[in-house]
Formats: C-alpha cells, structure tokens, sequence
C-alpha cells in the first residue's frame, strides 16, 4: 500500500527559485517514469525524511500532481557532503503490476561459527540489485552467517531464493568471508617499518 506524500509543482524559469525553496525546508526534486513526463516539484525535507524512516528507503509513494495521483519511488537523491542534507530528488513514477529495479542492502544475521574460532568476518557486499512489483521491493535482504567457519565465503547464490523478488546481482559475487585469524609473525611482520640501507662508500684520503 502506497504512503501519501504530499509535493508541489514548481516553476523551473525562475533561476533563483531553487535557493528559495531549500530556505523554506522544502527540496526541489523531479518526477518521471511511467505515465509522467518530466515534472518538477517540490517536498517538505521533515516530512519526507520522517516517511523514509518510517516506511523504508524503497517505499511507494503516492503524490497528486495537478488532479493526478501518481505511484513513485525515491529514485535517486543528492546530498550537500558539507551539510549532510538532501539537496535534491528522483521520484520515479511506476506502474504497480510492473516489476521495477532497486539497490536493496544486506543485513548480516547470526554469529558466525568461524568467528567465535578467531575468524576474521569481512563484508565484502552491502548491497545488491532486485527485481520486483514495486509494493514487493524488500527494504533490506538478512543473510544468515551462522554456519560460516573459517575459510568459508557466502555468495549471491547461496542466499535462498524469495517468491516476493528476484535477485540480478550476479551469483557468483561474494558477500562475505571468513578468514583465517592472522599468526602474531604475520601481525608483527605487517607492522614492522624496515629501515632504509645505508649506503657505504670509501673516501679517498686527500693527497697533500
């Protein structure tokens, strides 16, 4: 079930509108996708961080557009690096009995048995591509790595198949690992600092 979103249109001629909008705590962002050219709004920032929060990265949302509704997922997004804030909005319309594609994350679950030996556990993938309607689209897959001993690897394919999406992330990449604990040689060879030699010459003694 969609989640309402309220948006407004904006008028894109007027350079200096997208300043004034940022300075009434609303973002400038564009809807397109299915049904909808491209159409430039606006959303209250609290208010649509409160609905991800709330309902999910890829949640659907239903916003009304000049008389019409409109199903859309937050697409894409653009964060100021110095102020941590969303600058900018992707909204992509879509069609609910259509599958779509989105970044969904990895969530590790369980202690690994290889760890609790002294295993080293490394992540190596934290997020993988899915397909599905959009009311399907999960906001996070749990990999179990319960049953990882040391020298193990988990890889797309070995997370179980859901009737809800379909993983496209190719089935041979890995999620995680399970390494051998480093030996106290390994650890001090990798933290030693070899000095540079010095370079040995002879004089010759002055001839007076």
């Amino acid at each position: 079930m969609a989640t309402n979103l309220e948006v407004q249109k904006r008028d894109t001629k007027q350079h200096s509108q997208v300043t004034e909008i940022r300075n009434a705590g609303r973002i400038p962002g564009i809807i397109y996708g299915y049904q909808s050219e491209n159409i430039t709004v606006s959303v209250d920032s609290l208010e649509l961080i409160k609905a991800i929060r709330e309902h999910g990265r890829n949640a659907v949302f239903s916003v009304t557009v000049d008389g019409s509704k409109l199903n859309v997922l937050l697409h894409e997004y653009q964060v100021d690096p110095l102020k941590d804030e969303l600058i900018h909005v992707d909204f992509l319309a879509v069609n609910m009995s259509e599958e779509v594609e989105a970044d969904v994350r990895i969530d590790l679950v369980g202690d690994s048995s290889g760890v609790k030996e002294g295993g080293v556990l490394q992540q190596v993938l934290y997020e993988v591509t899915v397909a599905a309607t959009p009311d399907k689209l999960p906001e996070a897959i749990e990999v179990d790595i319960a049953k990882l001993a040391i020298g193990d690897a988990l890889t797309i394919g070995d997370i179980p198949k859901d009737k809800n999406y379909e993983i496209k992330t190719e089935a041979e990449e890995v999620v995680v690992t399970v390494s051998a604990p480093r030996t106290e040689e390994e650890a001090v060879a990798d933290t030693e600092v070899k000095e540079p030699e010095a370079a040995h010459g002879t004089a010759e003694e002055p001839v007076e």
